[in-house]
């Protein structure tokens, strides 16, 4: 036991010596599915376990003695089902431990006793239940208890032998940029992880790179008169992986990848000025009913991810509007009087990500030449075109590939939200038959396809499925272009 601990550690040591190259391995994607939304996640991975390196079960967390508690019931169905399949086709399973609790963590982690007692626990429990590893996931620490976590991470790995480590940590980038145009505060280089030591003793480091809001002060300076309230700005992952891989080694980091958006109350005041209240998080299938209520087409934000402004009508379930609203129309009519009037006026503002900002992010992980991408979250709700892409990711780390398909056969899935020539070709197709046609007029009609998937797109989809007999009302993939869809549809392209 001795000679392989330290058998380990010379090893170890020889990753920090050696020159290591990210692309020459193999690009991992991972994801979290809640144990809040056990039924839902579980199935809407199980068909897609192929596409990924790893599941993580986000279920355990701890009692305020540090024992831990299963939420999810990881012993029952349906999870028995997926960690099977998983193992069958070589997925690693390794569910996630998570704490927020600031006083709890120094308090746990700060008493050897009770530190040493985790460890044990943790290990035993891996061993016990026969996963792959273990997720630690232990936000919102003070920076008084940066030594400990670091004692308990190397007990930890002490004791996992040939068991992953996986440590789920905060973003930073340089305080020049977060502090943009502000003097940095005395305490600014003073945190509670040290990234070093977890660079010794994670075998994975995945870098929670959403929640972004108002870290970057140079970024929302950048962005001028616009509205600028990002999930995630590929702009700043890049940042936060270019200055953390300083200490960690590229071929150990995952991005974090987040799959909900943000509603914000949004105050304009004069000269395009802004202040952003986050009401909540969603799912995207929250805010493509809104639009649509208000006649309003959701666009791309200039980062990436979709969008769109209004302001609320009470007690009305019917479009204050006819025809469509550009999605920033409330955004720009607040700020107009805002300024014309010297007031101040309040609008909602929906900002999530989709497919194709979540390709951007592969693409993104792949020039920085880091590990791979880690989801946060799969349960069901989330955009499900992002299975299309992220069937394409795993595998060779290899450089990403420019733009979309080009016209021509079909070679993705397709849903809400995205964009390309592709998009274009679906329409066309869906156009040659009155009964599945997009619009009878204007945009999206026949010889005016455009290259948005919006509302009028997947309704047309749903017409197809039914017709051939693809899926139906109920059916998971109903209005989403999966394999089945898209067959027939290239089928029917070469006819055309």
């Amino acid at each position: 036991m001795l000679l392989m601990k330290y058998l380990r550690f010379f090893l170890l040591a020889l990753v920090f010596v050696l020159p290591t190259s990210a692309s020459a391995a193999t690009f991992e994607v991972t994801g979290w599915i809640p144990y809040w939304r056990t039924a839902t996640g579980t199935a809407d991975v199980l068909p897609h376990l192929d596409s990924l390196t790893e599941i993580n079960p986000f279920v355990y967390t701890l009692k305020q003695d540090g024992t831990i508690v299963d939420n999810g019931n990881l012993d029952a169905e349906p999870w028995l089902s997926l960690v099977a399949e998983a193992k069958k086709k070589g997925v690693r399973v390794i569910p996630t431990i998570m704490s927020s609790d600031r006083e709890f963590l120094h308090r746990i982690l700060s008493d050897q006793k009770s530190r040493i007692a985790l460890e044990d626990d943790i290990a035993a429990l891996v061993k016990e239940k026969g996963f792959d590893g273990i997720d630690i996931d232990f936000e919102n620490k003070s920076a008084d208890t940066r030594e400990y976590f670091s004692t308990f991470l190397k007990g930890l790995y002490q004791r996992m032998g040939k068991k992953w480590v996986m440590c789920t940590i905060e973003t930073r980038i340089p305080n020049e940029d977060r502090y943009y145009g502000t003097d940095i505060p005395a305490d600014a280089n003073i945190y509670s992880n040290d990234l070093k030591e977890i660079n010794k003793y994670c075998d994975r480091v995945r870098l929670m790179a959403y929640d972004q809001q108002g870290i970057d002060l140079k970024l929302q300076a950048d962005a001028g008169a616009r509205l600028y309230a990002p999930v995630g700005d590929p702009a700043w992952v890049e940042k936060v992986v270019k200055h953390m891989s300083k200490d960690i080694t590229k071929s150990k980091i995952l991005i974090g990848v987040p799959t909900y958006g943000y509603e914000y109350a949004v105050t304009a005041y004069a000269n395009n000025q802004y202040v952003y209240d986050i009401l909540w998080t969603f799912n995207p299938g929250y805010a493509y009913p809104i639009a649509a209520q208000y006649g309003i087409t959701p666009e791309r934000a200039f980062w990436g991810e979709m969008a769109f402004s209004y302001v609320p009508v009470a007690g009305s379930s019917t479009p204050p509007a006819a025809g469509s609203v550009p999605a920033l129309a409330a955004a720009a009519a607040a700020s107009q009087i805002a300024t014309a009037q010297n007031t101040n006026l309040t609008f909602r503002y929906l900002v999530w990500p989709d497919a194709t900002s979540v390709q951007q992010r592969i693409d993104l992980a792949k020039k920085l030449g880091v590990r791979g991408i880690s989801v946060f979250k799969f349960d069901g709700g989330q955009d499900p075109g992002i299975w299309g892409v992220i069937a394409g990711a795993k595998g060779a780390n290899t450089p990403p590939s420019t733009g979309t398909p080009a016209a021509g056969e079909l070679k993705r899935g397709l849903d809400l939200g995205m964009t390309g020539e592709d998009v274009r070709t679906l329409q066309r197709i869906l156009n040659a038959d009155p009964d599945t046609r997009v619009s009878a007029s204007g945009v999206g009609s026949k010889g005016k396809e455009s290259t948005y998937f919006g509302a009028a797109t997947g309704a047309a989809v749903k017409k197809f499925q039914v017709k051939y007999g693809l899926a139906k009302a109920g059916d998971a993939g109903y209005g989403f272009v999966g394999p089945k869809t898209r067959a027939k549809l290239n089928q029917l392209l070469s006819s055309l």
